[in-house]
């Protein structure tokens, strides 16, 4: 059975690992998968080399791009041909712009036939997944307003299924932003190679022998693109205000890179943290730095269910993270409130920009070694438990055959079960 699955761009980042376990994964299912990307722009990394490792050769569409363009109607043009050559069962996409492009093109492929005029327009099932949204924090509110209303008018004419990635995200896209209705939702859980963090303990020393650290340093580590939306100005700001609060030594390393890179360099001169604070650029080894690491932060403005703190936590890293869109439910109930932070069942939570916040909790990580070992523990048979990469991919093999074939689905409500705080659901 054929699937058409399009993503804007393999940037680096968690969408791009996604779409190529998925596409090569499913084949064992019985679906042969065409991955259809853009190119990634100057300024980005390229993640490409994830799907040459996997043996997926991607459609190429270079008019694809992230931002809205007059070459989107030539996109979408291209992509109406693509589905005319392939005749897809299934069109999934992945991430804003493709959303957009592939559904519009998916809207002339389904009604653009002759067989409308006996009522008989092609039979396709389309699928959009959001790994995150753009309803906030992103774009100034007149762009904002016009991406939501384009969302929920895609969602109403064109869409069989909305994929979100954690019941956090749920309620916030279909209950806040009002996209699609609640039995068009289904939620499943990101997905990840766990077998390859399952030796970090004995990774530890070398990890940490390469960064050159000593036993007595802490290592606070912040993975990601070096972009707005992520937030690394209050990671340094936080750095800055650490001194006052422990007496520890403690690094920070950035790990990534992006357009930002420069003026984050520029505040780390200005605040007196070259010393303390290392850029390490892009690194394609998560399973040899993440074991180096003490602490894992995340100081997004706005996240689907962020691919590091789940890659950290496979590793038992302890995480300090903003309570945005997934990470609610990585973290768990929240059991206590101090200074400004949340500790909850797997995690510190902080508010969106709060530096004291943030650096208090950072703090408590710091002088409490025992906290940092008992989160580690936590999180590592929660990641292991519930996000392998085996997971994701019999869940949506499941939703996919309810579409074309509508029987009840049991992966669906056996995920709801096994994943505190989270559902999956599909009608």
């Amino acid at each position: 059975m054929k699937v058409l699955r399009i993503i804007a761009r393999l940037n680096v980042g968690g969408p791009a690992r996604h779409v190529v376990w998925l596409s090569q994964g499913l084949q064992s299912a019985g679906y042969e998968t065409l991955l259809v990307a853009g190119v990634v722009p100057p300024g980005e990394d390229d993640m490409s080399y994830i799907a040459a490792e996997a043996g997926v050769i991607p459609y190429v569409v270079p008019q694809m791009s992230r931002e809205v363009s007059h070459k989107d109607a030539f996109t979408i043009w291209k992509l109406f041909r693509l589905m005319l050559r392939e005749r897809p069962a299934i069109v999934h996409t992945h991430t804003a712009k493709a959303g957009t492009v592939g559904r519009v093109a998916g809207l002339l492929y389904r009604w653009l036939t002759l067989s409308v005029l006996f009522g008989r327009p092609r039979r396709c099932r389309f699928v959009h997944t959001y790994h995150g949204h753009v309803f906030h924090s992103y774009y100034g509110p007149l762009k904002t307003r016009l991406f939501l209303v384009i969302e929920k008018l895609l969602a109403r004419v064109i869409t069989d299924r909305i994929v979100v990635v954690s019941d956090q995200q749920r309620r916030e896209i279909n209950e806040n932003f009002r996209v699609g209705t609640p039995e068009q939702f289904a939620v499943i859980p990101l997905g990840i190679e766990v077998n390859v963090y399952a030796d970090w303990e004995r990774r530890r020393p070398i990890a940490r022998a390469e960064l050159g650290a000593n036993e007595s340093e802490v290592l606070i580590g912040i993975v990601g693109r070096l972009t707005e939306i992520k937030n690394h100005r209050l990671f340094l700001e936080a750095a800055a205000r650490l001194p006052k609060l422990t007496n520890s030594t403690v690094r920070f390393l950035i790990i990534g890179d992006g357009h930002l890179r420069n003026e984050l360099e520029l505040q780390t001169k200005s605040l007196g943290l070259r010393d303390r604070v290392s850029f390490l650029g892009t690194r394609k080894d998560p399973e040899n730095f993440y074991p180096a690491l003490d602490i894992v932060a995340l100081t997004s403005l706005n996240e689907g269910t962020p691919l590091t703190l789940i890659e950290a936590m496979a590793n038992a890293r302890p995480v300090v993270a903003t309570a945005v869109g997934g990470v609610v439910d990585l973290l768990g109930q929240p059991q206590h409130e101090s200074d400004g932070y949340t500790l909850c069942e797997r995690g510190i939570s902080i508010r969106t920009g709060d530096a004291v916040g943030f650096t208090h909790a950072l703090a408590r990580l710091i002088e409490d070694e025992e906290l940092r070992r008992d989160l580690g523990r936590r999180s590592f048979d929660f990641a292991t438990q519930h996000y392998a990469k085996e997971r994701l991919i019999a869940d949506v093999s499941e939703l996919y055959a309810q579409l074309v074939d509508p029987v009840p689905v049991k992966t669906t409500a056996r995920s709801a079960k096994e994943l505190p705080n989270q559902e999956i659901t599909s009608h």
